[in-house]
Order: structure tokens, then C-alpha cells, then sequence
């Protein structure tokens, strides 16, 4: 693995990396580009046999190279790590294929023939209407959550759009995917701002549902054994939104 620290990298060690970039390069022109953000891009396509995700950190040219590959290597380990951690868990998460030091980019199972959580919310309250149809998808959602904090591992982006759900459907079987923020912490404020990251981004993608939000606390209550000390962090995290808000 090559080093990331300031040192100017031996020739032949720069020369390999800039071999195994340029056959990344190669390769991921032949992938379908399904998703543009501002940290990385993520292919579709087939990795030796296997429906596959690729998510590439691709370097950022405002940032000092040596501290660029450092970032993008930091993260492309940690989102690959909480991926296993996940599964060790028994927590449905894709399986990792791949991780290419070089070009930090990380080859994952595609979830075939899913949904978001965030799309079936929505279909399902345009046609049924009544949020209570999705308290069994809440109790479920707040056990998996729990059993990923129990584990003490922060997603860090948490949003029903990082959910997937597979079919069929009402076996409510969930895949977490988008790891790309996480990190490993016990602290109860960690745990309790990753759910007021999920509340925020719930209450305003889907109107109307509050109720099924609070099924989703009492289940994550109910199947955490670390939930007292979180939830109460989660309720000073709202109270200091509140009060950033109102102050402007």
C-alpha cells in the first residue's frame, strides 16, 4: 500500500500507483455513472462475474495531493469497515467485494430488485394514505438502527434514501448502504445527533408522518440496550436546533 504521508513516494512505487489509477480509470469508463456528488461518483456494472456498485472518491483538486489521498483513503477504509462491521452484526449491508487503495475506490454488491425506503414511504402514502400502514417498516427501521448503534457505529448520514428495502417487500427486510460518513463512537450525543440527522431529513421528505417517527423511537427504545441515555441526548440535540433556529 502506498504511503500517504508528505515524503515524495519512490519512482517505482509512483509509477505503479500511476499504472493501477490509470487501469481504474479504464475500467470505470465502461460502467454505467448512476450517481454525481460532491465526494465521489458511484458506477453500476459487472465486477468479475457479479452485479457490482463502485463508489470512487475522486480527488479534489483544491486540496494538498498528499493530504487528498490521505482523506480519500481514511474514508474509503472507514466505509468499507462499517460495511463489514454491519454484517459481523447481522445487520444487511452490501458485501464488499473490493477495495482499491490506489484510486480509493470501494467495489460493492449491488442491491438488486430494491427499493428506497424513501420511495416506498412515499408510493404507499399516495395510494393508502393512512400512516399507519407503515408502522411495521418504523418498529422495523428502529430495530436495525439499534442494533447498529448497540454496535457502536455512527452512520453519519442517515436518511430513508440510505435504506434500501428488497423484495418482496413485506418481508421488510432493509439493506443500510451509503457509509461514506461513519465512524466507530460509544458517546450518547454521537448516537443522538445520527438520529436527529434521520428526524430532520424523515419529517421533511415525508410530510405528514410524525406518527410514524415516534413508532420508530419506541421500537429503537425498546431494542437498544444502550436507547435511555441516547434519546435523552437526542432530545438537547432538538432543543439546541430549536434554539439555532430561532436565533437565525
Amino acid at each position: 500500500m502506498a504511503s500517504a504521508s508528505s515524503e515524495p513516494e519512490p519512482e517505482g512505487e509512483a509509477e505503479a500507483l500511476a499504472a493501477a489509477r490509470e487501469r481504474c480509470h479504464l475500467f470505470l469508463s465502461g460502467l454505467e455513472l448512476v450517481q454525481q456528488g460532491a465526494e465521489a461518483r458511484v458506477f453500476r456494472g459487472r465486477f468479475q462475474g457479479r452485479a457490482a456498485v463502485v463508489k470512487h472518491r475522486f480527488p479534489k483538486t483544491y486540496r494538498h495531493p498528499a493530504l487528498e489521498a490521505r482523506l480519500g483513503r481514511r474514508r474509503t477504509v472507514q466505509e468499507a469497515r462499517a460495511l463489514l462491521r454491519c454484517r459481523r452484526a447481522g445487520i444487511a449491508a452490501p458485501v464488499v467485494f473490493f477495495v482499491d487503495y490506489a484510486s480509493n475506490c470501494l467495489y460493492m454488491e449491488e442491491i438488486e430488485d430494491s427499493v428506497t425506503v424513501r420511495d416506498h414511504i412515499q408510493s404507499t402514502m399516495e395510494t393508502e394514505k393512512d400512516p399507519q400502514c407503515l408502522f411495521g417498516l418504523a418498529r422495523r427501521i428502529g430495530q436495525v438502527l439499534a442494533r447498529m448503534h448497540d454496535q457502536d457505529l455512527i452512520h453519519g448520514d442517515l436518511t430513508t434514501s440510505n435504506m434500501l428495502l428488497k423484495r418482496p417487500l413485506e418481508q421488510l427486510c432493509i439493506v443500510l448502504i451509503d457509509f461514506g460518513l461513519s465512524f466507530v463512537s460509544g458517546l450518547p450525543e454521537d448516537k443522538g445527533v445520527d438520529l436527529y440527522v434521520l428526524e430532520k431529513a424523515f419529517l421533511s421528505t415525508h410530510p405528514h408522518t410524525e406518527a410514524v417517527f415516534e413508532e420508530f423511537l419506541k421500537s429503537y427504545s425498546a431494542s437498544s440496550k444502550k436507547s435511555s441515555p441516547v434519546l435523552k441526548k437526542l432530545d438537547e440535540v432538538r432543543l439546541r436546533g430549536r434554539k439555532r433556529s430561532m436565533v437565525g
